[in-house]
């Protein structure tokens, strides 16, 4: 009980963004800003920070790979499925894109509730094969579904231009190398992170705004994305054999809630935006309480 309670701090941030925006004080233009300054300044630093300082092992290398075979098993279920639905393009789109992104941004402030840098760390792992898959399969996903001109030398740009794939990296160079970060150093990267938690549930709080469409769509989504995804990620952990933090990370960040990426590559790829931001959403409020009781039992 102790160990749930501990969550409460995190989800009455993301009530707080849900009170912000009801009584006018934030709107989602302010929370687009609130998740830019995350993206660009304080989850780089917190992940360089981290990483650079916790003990890294080599069966940490599996947790990327999970994360990748996790949305490649998802996007070939979804397919299946959109196809003999027949959905239309624009939601085929939304559909796919939605039960291939984990939300692992959301993830994060529970991993590291319950078990502070060496969960953080694990989790920006997690985060990274997740990330490089966005930014490449998935966004050309969306683009093919919502008939982008964006040509792949602007898809590779975009993802050149990733700050905490940068991060990430650096911390594992740095580690391995047994590069160690000045204490003026560390206590930047420290002071500069430690926003990146609030910021990103107050954020999602404020994006929450469900409607009562698109259900059968959306019941099919979150069969895949935690349902399915929680199994996925039982057999891949016990496919690689990982034990421990890392088992419990793998098969967790595998069942998270759909990525607020599928509301952002919707809106600029020209998707399904309706059912994407119900989604998003209903999706969030879910993980609110199964994320935590998954940590609970697992």
């Amino acid at each position: 009980m102790n160990n749930m309670l501990g969550f409460l701090p995190v989800i009455l941030i993301f009530v707080l963004g849900i009170i912000t925006r009801r009584i006018k004080l934030f709107n989602k233009e302010n929370a687009d800003l609130f998740l830019k300054l995350v993206f660009y300044v304080t989850l780089p630093a917190l992940s360089l920070e981290s990483i650079a300082t916790v003990d890294l092992s080599f069966d940490m290398i599996y947790i990327p790979i999970a994360a990748m075979l996790t949305i490649f098993i998802t996007g070939a279920i979804a397919f299946l499925i959109g196809k003999r639905l027949k959905f239309k393009d624009k939601t085929m789109g939304t559909f796919l894109v939605g039960s291939m992104i984990m939300n692992t941004g959301f993830t994060l402030p529970f991993f590291t509730a319950a078990f502070g840098d060496n969960g953080f760390v694990r989790a920006s792992l997690f985060d990274l094969g997740n990330s490089i898959l966005i930014f490449t399969f998935i966004y050309f996903v969306a683009m093919k579904y919502g008939k982008s001109e964006n040509s792949s030398k602007e898809m590779a740009i975009k993802f050149l231009k990733l700050p905490p794939i940068y991060a990430i990296l650096l911390g594992i160079v740095f580690n391995l190398s047994n590069i160690h970060l000045p204490q003026t150093s560390l206590k930047f990267l420290t002071l500069v992170g430690a926003p990146t938690i609030p910021l990103i549930m107050l954020s999602l709080g404020i994006y929450f705004h469900p409607k009562n469409n698109n259900f059968g769509k959306i019941s099919l989504v979150l069969f895949i994305r935690n349902g399915l995804g929680l199994l996925i990620g039982y057999l891949l952990a016990s496919f690689f054999h990982l034990e421990g933090l890392n088992r419990v990370i793998v098969i967790i960040s595998s069942a998270a809630p759909v990525g607020y990426n599928t509301l952002i590559f919707s809106d600029m790829e020209n998707l399904d935006t309706e059912f994407s931001a119900t989604l998003v959403s209903l999706s969030i409020i879910i993980g609110i309480f199964y994320i935590p009781f998954l940590i609970y039992i697992i």
